[in-house]
């Protein structure tokens, strides 16, 4: 393994290895600091403070002194030096995401004053990002499409067979690497930082699929927590099929919510006056664009909006409604969103975008299916996945489809490596959205009763919202007392037809567009 600048990736041997409880190894050496915008690819020159180093770790962590790679780590100092009370690692969520430049996510947030009592950890888990990962390069076979005149189910088997050989492929590119693209890995990763910096315990933010990652390390080492946030909390039982099936039950949810809003302002979208006409007009939408789709553009530019883009915009939660509303309009007018102009541009620019002259990825397709198909308890047969598809649609006809994890680990090569949480006694905070899609409540109510902690729940839909709420104040709190609270807040009030969609992208998680082609199933 080449020690090279942040920006290198790494491909290297293959090897099969077994994940066992690992040895103790020696003391990691201290990161070499030096500015982001010096070293790191892509960085933003006017960026004077984030500093950025990288720290080597084992591949396989029950061999110490086997393989090593390294990961990119950044580091905004405390503010305030005489109340600095230690660090704090942060994480953004996926599987998949990077993270290192989620301290400046922090500081332009409603917690941004954690970065005067701490300092600010970001880094890029392995496999994405600055950190060493498996290069798996795209293949012609990797995006064909089945014939247009095929069933739906002749369609689901095509695209199982077609991501399950891509799977396997890149897989197999570095086997030993792939295995130990794992939260459990990655939690131990994070102890090998701490211990790099020199801290006896880190305190912890974690988004979406980082509340996982958190509740893993609190597992492994409860004693080197101080404080831990978990904001959107993931299922304490990592089963896919129930995963699809309690996402879709909270998107169904918002879908009713949602065709409620509109129908009062008819005057507006034009879509009826009640529940089932709106509900009538989008599923004939749907179901007009699932049989004909349009594309807009050609080339690396090309996006398709079909059924698929539809249930997307249904779906959105509160603070997108206006703007979701306004595209269905002019997708049922045959009008261009702009939206969809912008997602085509910028996938242009995506592909255009090679070598040195691109900034690192901010999110790994195969870090996400690794570490999903790594832990997840999942069927990886096609006709069980599809049965449950099946049941699913028939229970919820407007999200149904937005069920994405269920059977993506067919062909996946490597044995399923279960989660092993416990309870700890370091301070924990919980913190649950009442509406959201994306981590229902229901799951933060499963963590609490699997690794304990306090759940305080926010009255939104909103993901991860807490760094954007006034109620942000709570976490500040929790990481100056260390006292969790139990209590609930307000999230954003319901939209009317004027008010503009948020900006997307704050670095602590990630807004994915309608038209997005890439369709990852992520946590965050």
């Amino acid at each position: 393994m080449t020690r090279s600048a942040l920006a290198a990736s790494a491909v290297v041997a293959l090897a099969a290895t077994l994940v066992v409880t690992p040895t103790v190894s020696a003391a990691p050496a201290a990161p070499d600091w030096k500015l982001c915008k010096d070293v790191a690819n892509g960085w933003p020159a006017e960026d004077a403070r984030t500093e950025c180093a990288t720290v080597v770790v084992p591949v396989d962590h029950a061999k110490p002194d086997g393989r090593k790679i390294e990961i990119a780590i950044s580091r905004v100092k405390a503010s305030d030096p005489a109340a600095r009370r230690g660090v704090m690692v942060l994480n953004p969520g996926g599987p998949g995401g990077a993270g290192i430049r989620m301290p400046q996510g922090i500081l332009n947030s409603t917690v941004k004053d954690l970065g005067r009592t701490h300092d600010l950890i970001g880094f890029d888990p392995r496999g994405v990002g600055y950190s060493d990962k498996v290069t798996c390069r795209e293949l012609p076979e990797d995006v064909e499409q089945p014939p247009q005149s095929w069933s739906d189910k002749e369609k689901a088997r095509f695209y199982s067979a077609r991501d399950g050989r891509a799977n396997r492929r890149c897989a197999e590119t570095d086997l030993e690497f792939a295995r130990n693209l794992t939260t459990d890995a990655i939690a131990r990763d994070i102890d090998v930082i701490r211990a790099a910096l020199g801290e006896q315990k880190i305190n912890y933010y974690g988004v979406s699929w980082g509340t996982a990652l958190g509740a893993h390390y609190r597992s492994l080492f409860d004693g080197n927590v101080d404080r831990m946030l978990l904001d959107s909390v993931m299922l304490a039982n990592f089963d896919l099929n129930e995963i699809d099936n309690t996402t879709v039950a909270a998107y169904e949810n918002l879908y009713n919510d949602f065709a409620t809003w509109v129908s009062r302002y008819d005057r507006v979208y034009h879509f009826g006056t009640t529940h089932g006409e709106v509900s009538k007009a989008l599923f004939d939408l749907r179901r007009l664009l699932t049989e004909s789709p349009r594309v807009i553009g050609s080339g690396e530019s090309r996006i398709t909006i079909d059924g698929d883009t539809i249930t997307s915009l249904m779906t959105r939660n509160r603070a997108w409604w206006s703007s979701a509303a306004a595209e269905l309009v002019k997708i049922r007018d045959n009008e261009v969103p702009e939206a969809a102009r912008q997602a085509a541009t910028a996938a242009g620019a995506r592909s255009a975008a090679r070598g040195l002259a691109s900034p690192p990825e901010g999110f790994s397709r195969f870090l996400n299916v690794a570490v999903i198909c790594n832990e997840a308890l999942s069927t990886r047969d096609f006709e069980t996945a599809w049965n449950h598809r099946m049941g699913r649609l028939a229970k919820y006809p407007a999200a149904g489809e937005k069920a994405s994890f269920d059977g993506k680990c067919a062909n996946w090569p490597l044995p399923v490596q279960p989660w092993r949480l416990k309870p700890g006694a370091s301070a924990l905070q919980l913190v649950g959205h009442l509406y959201e899609g994306v981590t229902p409540i229901d799951w933060a109510v499963s963590m609490r009763g699997k690794i304990g902690g306090s759940l305080f729940t926010i009255e939104d839909d909103r993901h991860g919202s807490l760094s954007r709420l006034p109620c942000g104040a709570t976490g500040l709190e929790f990481f100056a007392t260390g006292r969790a609270s139990t209590s609930s807040c307000p999230g954003e009030p319901i939209p009317t037809p004027e008010t503009p969609a948020p900006t997307s992208g704050d670095s602590l998680t990630v807004e994915r567009s309608p038209y997005d082609s890439g369709r990852v199933a992520t946590f965050g």
